[in-house]
């Protein structure tokens, strides 16, 4: 339960604020359940607009699925994917 080096900080000082139940201090793991820590569909909507904005990205219909923000490994994969995409098209 360690966090990925894969992800940069600003996605868990974007995301934590969501997390209302997760105790301050508590490590930001690759498997932590948001939900569980206080994410709820508002949050979502609220958080992907901000990540969109932060990462100069759009989301797509196919990954505006739950899952996605189930972990923040689960995020962080579908985001490195958009913003991939978005360098490749920006190239």
């Amino acid at each position: 339960m360690s966090t990925p080096s894969t992800w940069d900080d600003r996605l868990e000082s974007i995301l934590r604020p969501y997390l209302t139940f997760l105790p301050e201090g508590t490590p930001f793991t690759a498997d932590l359940d948001l939900r569980d820590n206080g994410l709820d569909s508002l949050g979502i909507v609220d958080l992907l607009i901000e990540l969109e904005n932060a990462y100069g990205v759009q989301f797509t219909d196919d990954a505006l699925a739950m899952e996605t923000f189930e972990t923040p490994g689960s995020l962080w994969r579908v985001l490195s994917g958009l913003t991939a995409q978005a360098a490749g098209t920006a190239a």
